[in-house]
């Protein structure tokens, strides 16, 4: 992922953001296709690895000039006015839609970083991103994060090209196989059966796979919003789960200085879980000062969480 773990923190900004350093620096634009070892941050451990479904509802935040002129993860050089991202565990590069689900903003990305590492965030945006989906102003975002495939595998074929540690990992997208050729015979037709003229079998077509990465101007245009903005969708602290209502209680009387506590009952794998929520909360903003507060008082394993 990266040359050192050293290097990663020491480029790790207020904002969570990307790595400030890498061993290698790309030939081109292209960058080096790599998805890196399992490695550790703070005590906690990020994998690395392929997934074609990727889908991810969470918090984004941005990065800008603290990095900018740096190279990033696979060997490219940040510029905070263009259209990039840092994730934790994504291959690099890929392309991802992000859409703002607090005003229905969406463009497209390439990830080419690592980051961020700050309360529970799952995107790093450059400046130039964070300013298209609205929220540079307010540092962070509720956002859905989504793998594009085709443009994924057309990008990463390319990277390929320059070397890098992963060159030889597989990226190959399924696909549909080209169909054989089928041998058309005719056959005699049993008694008393009409006898139409065979036709022919159909030329097999064979499948091709449609690649067109993203361009410049196509991503820098905000799309059409697709979606609702998320009023509808509530925003909590979750302090924690447990299986005993009485852990649930005794959890949520030691937040009461944080606002309105509840406990909500949901069915996991059959059985009762008793979740502690703090909220809901109106803003990404006092949602992300509200987290890092909960922690501090001595609730590590407090996290962000969703209703829709």
């Amino acid at each position: 992922m990266f040359g050192a773990v050293a290097l990663v923190l020491a480029g790790c900004g207020s904002r969570g953001g990307g790595s400030a350093s890498t061993n290698v620096v790309a030939p081109n634009d292209n960058g080096f296709y790599k998805v890196g070892q399992p490695y550790q941050i703070d005590g906690k451990w990020y994998y690395p690895g392929i997934n074609w479904s990727y889908n991810e509802t969470g918090i984004a935040s941005w990065y800008g000039r603290d990095f900018n002129g740096k190279y990033t993860a696979n060997g490219e050089r940040y510029d905070m006015n263009t259209l990039t991202a840092a994730h934790r565990t994504l291959p690099m590069p890929s392309i991802v839609e992000v859409t703002n689900l607090d005003n229905g903003r969406s463009i497209q990305l390439r990830v080419n970083d690592r980051g961020p590492y700050a309360r529970d965030r799952i995107l790093d945006v450059s400046r130039r991103a964070a300013q298209l989906l609205g929220f540079e102003n307010a540092g962070t975002a509720h956002v859905r994060v989504q793998l594009l495939q085709q443009q994924t595998l057309q990008a990463q074929l390319l990277a390929q090209r320059n070397g890098g540690p992963d060159v030889e990992a597989p990226t190959q997208l399924a696909a549909a196989e080209p169909v054989a050729a089928v041998n058309a015979q005719a056959l005699t037709p049993p008694a008393g059966a009409s006898t139409a003229t065979p036709q022919p079998a159909p030329t097999p077509r064979a499948a091709t796979s449609h690649l067109a990465l993203v361009s410049p101007a196509e991503a820098a245009t905000p799309k059409t919003p697709t979606v609702t903005p998320a009023s509808n969708s509530k925003m909590y602290i979750q302090a924690g789960a447990f299986s005993r209502r009485e852990n649930a209680e005794s959890l949520k009387a030691k937040l009461t200085q944080f606002g309105s506590v509840n406990i909500d009952t949901a069915r996991v794998n059959g059985a009762n879980v008793y979740r502690v929520r703090i909220g809901p909360i109106a803003t990404t903003g006092e949602a992300d000062r509200l987290l890092g507060d909960v922690v501090k008082s001595g609730v590590p394993q407090a996290r962000l969480a969703f209703d829709w």
